[in-house]
């Protein structure tokens, strides 16, 4: 098995992935608290994407969501041996690509679809499907 220090860009994009989702998680909490009336653990079922509550919640759902494919396939790729380059390009590349996901869905309030989101939604699937293919590969 390779050095762990082989693998610190990609323990570092692994970082920088739970980081944002704790963020995420403060926006999300934050901004439904400070609204009227706020019921903890309820939306207004009303809401949609015009509302910045609706999307801050959506954005850490679909968060937590990804979240588990991603760290699975990193750290079967650091205890299969996986390349450091590859595994560590794969997880910089989602986490990036979630960064600019959860910016596009703060800021841009849509019910298009495809929306401008998805589009780094897809990248991040992408990078997520290779790396645990790598990962998979490294085992044979």
């Amino acid at each position: 098995m390779a050095h762990m220090e082989n693998y610190n860009i990609l323990l570092l994009g692994i970082l920088v992935i739970i980081v944002t989702i704790v963020v995420q998680m403060m926006v999300a909490s934050i901004s439904k608290a400070r609204q009227p009336g706020a019921i903890p653990g309820k939306i207004d079922a009303d809401l949609s994407h015009g509302s910045f509550v609706f999307r801050a919640n959506r954005t850490f759902g679909n968060s937590v969501e990804n979240a588990p494919g991603i760290l699975g396939a990193g750290f079967l790729a650091i205890f299969a041996a996986a390349d450091p380059f590859w595994a560590g390009l794969w997880v910089w590349i989602y986490a990036l690509s979630r960064l600019a996901h959860m910016a596009l869905y703060y800021g841009i309030a849509t019910e298009q679809n495809p929306s401008p989101r998805s589009y780094f939604f897809l990248l991040a699937l992408i990078a997520n499907v290779a790396l645990l293919i790598q990962a998979g590969l490294s085992l044979i």
